[in-house]
């Protein structure tokens, strides 16, 4: 199976399934010097981790990372950097009635039909538990990117029909609550909504938003390697995602020109600035300095407790009822995987935006 490793200059390579005996991910490209430890990581995957709330999957797992190489006394050492988390609450006999046939809105069919084989155990490597490795990574790329004073704030935007109020918009609230929203009036709400879907035994989709504030002007190609291309890209590669939109994404369909273009001005200093945002911080595939602002839709949880039609793969029509522990609904877990994602999309073109003039060259070397 290829098609594991992300990044150019900044590259992770995740590995390992739902129901092995651990998930990890290797990261080449890190700098050496920059502070990490354990505990640090710790802090993005516990936003994560499974059995937190009443919201997500009981799966009990401390999710704990243990660092096996390229950290020494603190500090990076400028070599490959591995991390890894121990499986350790497995049920596997949860998954062995569904060997035979495909769940809907799985990958189970098309990883038979690609491979003639696949792990039935919580769907292996296209289970959301291969996340651990891009949030341990994501850390560490948060910490190079909080270095140079760029910073996230990430949260749920919507939860089914039921939205945050920007008028009632608390960044700190984001973190005391289990939706992970901004608003604590709509968290209520959507906590009142998404129990009443899981008496029904049915799941729920959301919306999550990120804004990426202190980007320099500059990072992205203009061609295959835009800055937006690249976060759409990194973002895509997470499971259960539908939609990505930056800026005023799909509403911008319904503007006029005079409306979307975002006008620029000169401040007092001669800084440059612009009125809007429509934008959402990236003009030509190249940031422009100001907050990157992108939506990611994700799909209600496939794993549902209804009855189900399918088939086998002997290609009979059957009835399939789901075992296991699942999300009813995975955005505000997948909160701080939009995060880790956007953050080593950012750091890998950071690096190569360090080659792109012969002005920056010289002042590296000369």
């Amino acid at each position: 199976m290829s098609g594991s490793v992300y990044g150019n200059i900044f590259t992770i390579s995740t590995w390992g399934e739902s129901h092995g005996k651990g998930i990890g991910v290797g990261i080449d490209g890190c700098p050496a010097g920059l502070k990490i430890d354990e505990s640090y990581i710790q802090t993005f995957l516990n936003r994560r981790k499974p059995g937190a709330s009443k919201y997500s999957t009981p799966r009990k797992e401390d999710d704990l990372v243990e660092i096996l190489s390229g950290v020494f006394d603190g500090k990076t050492t400028g070599t490959p950097i591995s991390l890894i988390v121990y499986n350790k609450s497995q049920r596997s006999n949860d998954y062995s009635e569904i060997a035979s046939c495909y769940r809907p809105g799985h990958a189970d069919y098309t990883f038979d039909q690609k491979y003639g084989f696949r792990d039935y155990r919580g769907g292996g490597r296209s289970s959301g538990r291969e996340t651990i490795g891009r949030v341990a990574a994501g850390a560490i790329a948060n910490a190079i990117l909080a270095e140079l004073g760029i910073t996230f704030t990430c949260y749920t935007k919507s939860i089914g029909p039921i939205c945050i109020d920007y008028d009632k918009f608390d960044k700190e609230t984001i973190l005391n609550n289990p939706l992970y929203m901004p608003d604590s009036e709509a968290a209520q709400r959507a906590e009142e909504f998404l129990q009443q879907q899981m008496e029904q035994m049915d799941s729920v989709g959301g919306i999550i938003e990120c804004k990426i504030s202190g980007v320099p002007v500059g990072l992205g190609e203009p061609v295959f390697d835009k800055l937006d291309a690249n976060l759409a890209k990194a973002v895509f590669s997470i499971g259960g995602v539908k939609g990505f939109e930056l800026g005023s994404g799909f509403e911008a369909s319904k503007m006029f020109g005079s409306e979307n273009n975002d006008s620029f001005y000169a401040d007092d200093s001669g800084k440059i600035h612009k009125k809007t945002n429509h934008a959402g911080g990236v003009l030509g595939g190249i940031s422009d300095g100001d907050d990157i602002i992108f939506r990611v839709a994700f799909k209600p949880t496939p794993s549902i407790f209804k009855t189900q039609d399918t088939i086998n793969n002997n290609n009979e029509n059957i009835k399939v009822n789901i075992k296991g522990r699942h999300d009813p609904i995975i955005v505000p877990r997948a909160v701080v995987v939009v995060e880790a994602m956007a953050a080593i999309s950012l750091v890998d073109l950071l690096f190569i935006n360090m080659t792109s003039s012969m002005n920056k060259i010289r002042d590296f070397y000369l």
